[in-house]
């Protein structure tokens, strides 16, 4: 049993907790993953990486030595020539940068400082250079080849196709040639088994070509993953990692005068498995190479491919048992009905504390202390305290079943109250949602995400015995929603949200409690998203959150019986009630200062309203719901508060509803009267004014307070003055890496199984993956070496949109100037010389033109070893000056204020546009207009709308670009601009006649257009692409899509690690699943890697030749 530090008292109560002890998983022999090998230069050491640090071994295996350890992950150790050095990339100062270690004397040196990761792929032959991948360059995530000195500078561009992506570069023996990976997304997605279009990837050369502009050979064809080249030292063959034949393998390429001679010849002959990270000695007599989570060596004069036993001994830097307190971690928080008392969890483990400190305690009010209730081997969520505030239910996976527990605080017990999985024996069913009945006697909750089920909470002999009360569609763990499901006040009825209908719409139903009688629809609102449904404490009417994606979610009200007026003159008729107490006459005082002044008296109206309210609305009387269902359809009413809404709660007193809502990018909380005597049109009022992101809001009991989370942590503000209270929690726990890691790799590998959309797994042995990932799981030494395990465990379902990804951090951010450089001037004496300015990006709003040289940054002169990513770190948003030399050699300076990557890359982005569209007009002869989406978001959409201008809608056609489109899920919005078609006109007396839909603000095209299409459309471009075929809208031109389109989601797990969740199938117009399948093109138009440096765009001018040539006929086809 693990040991935990003490649990701390709980204020205002008289107890202590006894800890709800965490179990043993069971035992798995570790296996530590092996990967990233690389060979001397002599060929007789291999470095590689075990736990996120970097090992050697003997070449025929045996022992290995711990060279680099550190907390932070390291990866891709790579040799020099000279056998002197060892570069390798480590995240210890960022996402990862490019460091060298001297082997002699250990001195350590960081070579790049770049806030975006990087990927080391070479030495020279003459150990000068270091090649690099990165995408801190280009547009979106295309990646660019880059070198820097190995004495450290600033890295510059060898291969930077624009809006391309190359990477894995290999440079030739004769310094001149680089051999590349390029196209596709194998770099980001390795750990794939299998690949789909989009995974595609080919080798190219690039060498010195005419001018600034490097020609580009390809060597293979593509419709295979062709990656990681290697040069034999004699440059007459090229090896590469290919899957062509089925399976990863090794391949030969002969090579001649630069270019592929013959076929390339197999190397290796695996039937499954993988083939990872190879790397080839100096020498060229051996690769070895990542397989089987273990290092491979294959002797290239014909020996067969062996594994290389190795035995770890040393101690690597791994996380020891951390101690964390509660700050900004809370993930779930609960208010007891009393007011007094606070539940939370925080990483998946419940505590308890006061939600205040007793009037005259000691300390002035710090930090309240908290009692721990559990400590388990899988997480508790979806907190709910009984109407006594003495218990507390919850949600808890354990042994890979979810059930309902609840926690005695008077009898200090924990007690199973579900069973988890029912009748069907499925382990992934669950019972989750926990929701106590009014009289707490009972709690309701969601089975498998089919049943709504009632389970007796009382202590007897009926406790936990269910009843059924609905079927019906609702989520399954770990997406199930505990708001989606709401007793009624007086405990006849429960509420809940489910999707019904062949459209899977979302709405709300009722059930009588008892299971008695068919549950009924009560909302009929033809959206997707439906989430809170709450009662008003009087029982006569429900409130859901309801919305489109795309679209604001709006409250909507469902009045369960006709709602009666009520009158404002009666609040005067009642001062006249004899029943009602006369309010006597203010008596007259003085203040200090000898001035008359009434005294302080209640205002009759608010007096008056109070008092109408109690009589309306008494909670405790629990007043008999009533719910007439003959025209209830027509009683559901949107409440027009023009905010984002995520969640709601009624006040106590049943006069406002709490939201919590968006607008202008923040989450706040705002109010929204439902009094219908209040003077004036309802308005909605602003609680908070905060950015953090804000959760789990609840009223107190006397409706003075709103308690809720911000950033994770708990606050509470007081209604009428809107004042924020920090609630400061004292609650400490340990984390134990090797403990978590069992959870983590339970909920990864067990939602996919529960969830993944081919209830098939693609072909895969699920049960098998996890038999032969958990040695691997049991081995790894760190949460970064767990998230790569887990990467080419979910890579095994071949699949698009899977992945692990670690928590969002804050890495240092490098300052952009937006400018490019001169390599030739680089490297030849150390001269920055711009080489292009971005457009309205930091150096061209100061001035700097091409042909200048930036020779200092502040006080720093600039000269070769210098890297000006290291003086530009933490600099965006701040004034820098620069210092520059002027073509003739004058020195100027100016001050500019650098942006972040991700502005530069958005610069870059509508730079390409421009040019884009200038490209079509030209080419078209000024007939044709052009517009691109990087993505199919609400941002993108927006853009659309602008990028449509007056301009472009005075064409005679217009061409749509979809290439590089990285998905979203606004296709049917975007494919509505090109399909209406005008069918009126309207003309203003004196005027022109214009299309109506224009004239009405209704965004239509109306024109002729064109679709252009690249292997990187993926997702929702996909299936806009399959829209516009489908809906006859034109032509498509360029290269098949993606195959890349399942809907996914992004869940959170223990250890804040975030796994890619693919649930929802896509099929096209005919059937066909879309996954795997990319969408075919009318005309089939391939760009040649390196095409930007040319100038032309084969795709655009056939785009263009298509549209000139299609009859016009005034709309889409």
């Amino acid at each position: 049993m693990r040991s935990f530090a003490r649990a701390r008292t709980l204020l205002a109560l008289s107890f202590a907790l006894p800890v709800v002890a965490r179990g043993q998983g069971s035992a798995v022999p570790a296996r530590p993953a092996l990967s990233e090998p690389s060979l001397s230069p002599d060929g007789r050491e291999i470095a590689f990486v075990s736990g996120g640090d970097v090992w050697t071994v003997g070449a025929d295996g045996g022992e290995a030595r711990l060279l680099v350890s550190h907390p932070a992950t390291e990866g891709r150790p790579l040799w020099s020539p000279d056998g002197k050095r060892l570069a390798f990339v480590s995240t210890r100062t960022g996402n990862g940068d490019v460091y060298v270690l001297e082997l002699a004397t250990g001195a350590l040196r960081r070579v790049t400082f770049d806030d975006v990761a990087e990927t080391l792929d070479a030495w020279s032959r003459d150990g000068r250079w270091l090649y690099l991948s990165t995408s801190s360059r280009d547009v979106a995530g295309m990646q660019d080849v880059l070198r820097v000195s190995a004495d450290g500078g600033t890295p510059m561009v060898v291969a930077g196709d624009r809006y391309a992506s190359e990477y894995w570069a290999a440079p030739a023996p004769d310094g001149a040639t680089l051999a590349i990976t390029a196209r596709g997304t194998v770099s980001g997605q390795w750990w794939r088994r299998g690949h789909s279009h989009i995974d595609e990837s080919e080798i190219w050369l690039v060498r010195p070509g005419t001018g600034d502009a490097p020609a580009y050979t390809a060597i293979t064809s593509g419709g295979a993953k062709d990656a990681w080249p290697m040069w034999a030292a004699d440059a007459r063959t090229l090896y590469f990692m290919s899957d062509r034949s089925g399976a990863e393998n090794l391949w030969a390429q002969p090579m001649e005068g630069g270019r592929a001679s013959g076929a390339p010849r197999q190397v290796t002959r695996f039937t499954d498995g993988r083939v990872l990270w190879p790397s080839i000695a100096h020498d060229g007599r051996a690769i070895v190479f990542e397989r089987d989570f273990g290092v491979w060596k294959v002797d290239l004069a014909g020996g067969a491919a062996r594994a290389v036993a190795v035995t770890l001994r040393g101690a690597p830097a791994t996380p020891g048992v951390e101690r964390q307190s509660a700050g900004a971690g809370l993930q779930e928080l609960a208010l007891s009905p009393d007011g007094r008392k606070l539940a939370f969890a925080m990483r998946g483990e419940v505590f308890a504390a006061a939600s205040r400190a007793p009037e005259g305690a000691a300390g002035g009010g710090g930090p309240l202390d908290a009692a721990r209730v559990t400590a388990t081997p899988g997480p508790e969520q979806q907190l709910a305290w009984s109407p006594d505030s003495r218990r507390l239910a919850y949600a808890s996976d354990r042994g890979g079943r979810w059930r309902v527990w609840v926690y005695d605080f008077a009898a200090r017990r924990e007690t199973a109250l579900t069973a988890g999985a029912g009748e069907s024996g499925d382990p992934g069913a669950g019972d989750v949602a926990p929701r106590w009945s009014p009289d707490g006697r009972s709690i309701a909750f969601v089975r498998g995400g089919r049943e709504l089920r009632v389970v007796d909470a009382t202590p007897g002999a009926t406790f936990g015995r269910e009843r059924r009360v609905a079927t019906a569609r609702f989520d399954r763990p770990p997406f199930a929603d505990p708001d989606a499901v709401a007793w009624s006040p007086d405990g006849q009825w429960i509420a809940y949200v489910a999707r019904a209908g062949d459209r899977a719409f979302s709405n709300a139903f009722v059930a009588r409690a008892d299971g008695t009688g068919e549950p009924r629809q009560v909302s009929f609102l033809p959206n997707a998203f439906t989430g809170d449904v709450k009662w008003s404490p009087d029982g006569t009417t429900l409130f859901l959150v309801s919305g489109q994606r795309t679209e604001q979610s709006q409250v909507a009200r469902i009045d369960l019986v006709p709602r009666t007026p009520r009158f404002r003159e009666d609040q005067f008729r009642s001062l006249f009630d004899v029943s009602t107490p006369q309010t006597p006459a203010a008596p007259v005082v003085r203040d200090s200062s000898g001035e008359r002044r009434a005294a302080s008296v209640e205002r009759a109206d608010s007096a008056l309203a109070r008092s109408t309210t109690a009589q309306r609305s008494t909670p405790n009387a629990r007043r008999s719901t009533r719910i007439d269902f003959d025209g209830i359809r027509t009683r559901l009413s949107l409440l027009p508060t023009g905010l984002d809404v995520q969640a709601i709660a009624p006040s106590p007193d049943g006069r406002q509803l709490l939201l919590v809502a968006s607008a202008a990018g923040q989450t706040n909380l705002w109010l929204w009267p439902l009094d219908e005597l209040a003077p004036g049109e309802p308005v909605v009022r602003q609680i908070t004014s905060t950015s953090g992101g804000k959760g789990d809001a609840q009223w107190s009991p006397d409706g003075r307070e709103i308690y809720y989370r911000e950033s994770g942590r708990p606050n509470a503000v007081t209604v009428e003055s809107r004042a924020v209270r920090s609630i400061a929690l004292a609650a400490e726990m340990d984390v134990d890496f090797t403990r978590e890691k069992d959870v983590v790799f339970a909920q990864a590998w067990g939602w996919l199984r529960d969830h993944f959309y081919d209830d098939k797994y693609h072909g895969a042995d699920w049960d098998a993956v996890r038999a032969r990932v958990a040695p691997a799981v049991a081995g790894a030494r760190t949460p970064d070496d767990l998230r790569r395990v887990l990467s080419l465990m979910v890579g095994e379902l071949n699949a698009s949109h899977l992945g692990v990804q670690a928590p969002g951090g804050a890495p240092p951010t490098t300052g952009r100037l937006g400018v490019r450089f001169d390599r030739a001037a680089y490297e030849r004496d150390g001269t920055l010389r711009v080489a292009e300015v971005l457009p309205l990006g930091p150096a061209a709003l100061a001035g700097v033109r091409v042909g200048d040289a930036i020779v200092a940054v502040g006080d720093v002169a600039v000269a070769r070893g210098t890297s000006l990513d290291s003086l530009l770190t933490y600099t965006a948003g701040r004034r820098v000056a620069l210092t520059l030399a002027g073509e003739g050699g004058a020195r100027r300076e100016v001050a500019v204020r650098p942006v972040t990557t991700a502005v530069e890359k958005g610069l870059l982005y509508r730079a390409w546009v421009e040019s884009r569209r200038e490209y079509v007009a030209k080419a078209s002869g000024g007939k044709l207009g052009y517009v691109h989406m990087p993505d199919m978001g609400a941002g993108s959409l927006a853009q659309l709308y602008a990028d449509l201008d007056a301009e472009n809608l005075g064409k005679e056609g217009v061409v749509v670009d979809l290439r590089n489109n990285n998905g979203g899920f606004v296709n049917a919005y975007a494919l509505d601009v090109f399909t209406r078609r005008p069918y009126l006109t309207m003309r203003l007396r004196g005027d022109e006649p214009a299309p109506a839909r224009a004239q009405l603000g209704q965004r239509a095209l109306e024109r002729p257009t064109v679709l252009v299409v690249n292997q990187h459309s993926l997702s929702d471009a996909e299936d806009f692409t399959e829209g516009y075929r489908a809906l006859g809208l034109g032509k498509i031109v360029g290269e098949p899509t993606a195959g890349w389109i399942i809907y996914t989601w992004n869940m959170p797990m223990l250890d804040g690690s975030v796994l890619r969740l693919p649930r929802t199938r896509i099929t096209g117009a005919d059937g066909t699943d879309m996954e795997l399948n990319p969408r075919r093109v009318d005309v089939g138009v391939k760009r040649p890697v390196g095409e930007a440096y040319t100038g032309r765009d084969a795709q655009l001018d056939a785009a263009v030749r298509v549209l000139l040539s299609a009859p016009v006929n005034g709309g889409g086809r």
